[in-house]
């Protein structure tokens, strides 16, 4: 019986001794809890759900009025692009045309210089009083008589 006794005390002891630590340890945990509230307090106080649902408003006009501008540069930014692209096209037919009028005029320049050529030979057949008269042709216009008014 004697054994039995001090078994049912012991375990008393080591129970009660359990129980006293996991109750030490809450309070521990508590006074910690407790301290680092005291040491670190909120800068702000806690924000309510009224000015958040602002914010949210507030955000959201925001978001819309950057969306339409978005909209707005994006048409914009469409418009420019057909024009470069029609400009771009225009630069490319007046180079065909230019191309076209230098070929042009590289033949009238040939066939000046082929009339000057002819000119120049007539002239030195023609009788010296006719080469008085006979001047080879250049590339500017001739001036236009005027007409007569009778």
């Amino acid at each position: 019986m004697k054994n039995t006794l001090r078994l049912a005390l012991r375990r008393l002891l080591v129970a009660v001794a359990v129980v006293g630590s996991l109750l030490l340890g809450a309070a521990t945990i508590h006074a910690a809890g407790a301290w680092t509230a005291s040491q670190a307090p909120l800068a702000a106080p806690p924000v309510t759900v009224e000015s958040l649902q602002g914010r949210l408003a507030a955000e959201e006009a925001r978001g819309a009025d950057l969306r339409a501008r978005l909209e707005a540069v994006t048409a914009q930014a469409t418009e420019v692009q057909a024009a470069l692209d029609a400009a771009q096209a225009q630069v490319a037919s007046d180079g065909a045309t230019a191309r076209a009028l230098q070929v042009r005029i590289a033949a009238a320049k040939t066939q000046l210089a082929a009339l000057n050529r002819k000119i120049a030979a007539a002239a030195r057949q023609a009788s010296p009083a006719a080469r008085t008269v006979v001047q080879p042709a250049t590339t500017r216009p001739a001036a236009t008589p005027e007409p007569d008014d009778d």
